[in-house]
């Protein structure tokens, strides 16, 4: 085969093994561009980089690629001079843009008679529009119509362009003759920085000071730092045991002093009650660790005796029933 190197000078007819072994060391691919020659050509190329070359070459083909479209104006041969202005400006629109324009003249009744003014029409609108199209057929008969085509000067991709440089040129003029904002330097201007700060609100900034002056000032005189509890408690001497206080004597128990007896009822005897408990004395809660020493408190008095109930009265004696007569016995059968 005959071997094209990656720039395209010609390595000459070798062997495909010794091809495949060039491809190999220099890392790229042997295509086959023409299989028909005698004998056939292959290339080294990187086959990936020509597809993507050859898809971006198709993709720009498409977008300069443009259709030329034939645009009708119609006619009549009793136009109105306005109505005719109209037309006019609609055809030169059109053939700017790169398109056909097709001019037809439609003839009715009678008017079929006199084409000479139809022709003198079409003569008049093709010299209005000269500066932007060309005659491409003269006028000529088509039933009962009359047709010319106008071709553009410039064709559809050149027209585009010129209408983006046109669009680009007024921009640029537009900024250009805009005025410029100057900034004044004269006065004192705060210094620029890229904070967050910036755009906070005034009465934020104004309390963000007056924090920072506070924080300034306790810095200045700082407050004495007490000492914890547990280390001044330490720290001080042991105090001597309190002297307990002497035991006041609990108050004697007075007897029970009985009262007169109750008049004797012949009602049922009631229930004794029985005698309420007395609460328990609280304990003392037990003291933390921690805690300072506490002075010893002070015995409480001994609880008052409880006095104790009084007898329920027997009921009282009435006479003793009188005993029942009894019946003598009935002699039994003698033996």
């Amino acid at each position: 085969m005959r071997l094209v190197g990656p720039n395209g000078e010609q390595v000459g007819v070798v062997r495909i093994e010794d091809a495949l072994r060039l491809a190999s060391e220099s890392e790229l691919d042997l295509v086959e561009v023409a299989p028909t020659a005698k004998p056939p050509v292959c290339k080294l190329m990187d086959f990936g980089k020509y597809k993507y070359e050859a898809a971006v070459k198709a993709r720009e083909a498409r977008k300069n690629q443009t259709n030329t479209v034939l645009k009708e104006i119609r006619f009549r041969l009793k136009i109105d001079k306005h109505d005719y202005e109209t037309k006019t400006g609609h055809a030169l629109r059109f053939l700017a843009a790169g398109d056909k324009v097709k001019a037809m003249i439609q003839f009715r009744g009678r008017e079929q008679q006199r084409p000479e003014m139809g022709i003198r029409l079409l003569n008049k609108f093709a010299e209005d529009v000269a500066e932007v199209g060309l005659v491409e057929s003269t006028p000529r008969i088509d039933g009962r119509n009359m047709v010319m085509v106008v071709g553009p000067l410039k064709n559809k991709a050149e027209a585009k362009a010129e209408a983006r440089r046109l669009a680009q040129r007024e921009a640029d003029k537009a900024r250009s003759s805009s005025p410029k904002e100057r900034v004044d330097t004269s006065d004192d201007q705060p210094a620029l920085t890229q904070s967050l700060g910036d755009n906070l609100p005034d009465e934020f900034m104004a309390r963000f000071a007056r924090v920072e002056a506070d924080a300034a000032e306790a810095a200045k005189n700082p407050a004495p730092v007490e000492a914890p509890a547990a280390e001044v408690a330490a720290e001080a001497p042991a105090d001597p045991a309190p002297a307990k206080a002497p035991a006041k004597a609990a108050p004697e128990a007075k007897a029970p002093t009985k009262s007169s007896p109750a008049p004797a009822r012949t009602s049922v005897p009631t229930r004794t009650t029985a005698p309420a408990r007395t609460a328990a004395p609280a304990r003392p809660a037990a003291a933390s660790p921690a805690a300072a020493p506490q002075a010893p408190a002070t015995p409480q008095a001994a609880p008052k005796p409880m006095a104790t109930p009084k007898p329920t009265p027997k009921p009282a004696a009435g006479p003793a029933p009188k005993p029942a007569p009894r019946k003598p016995a009935k002699p039994g059968p003698a033996k």
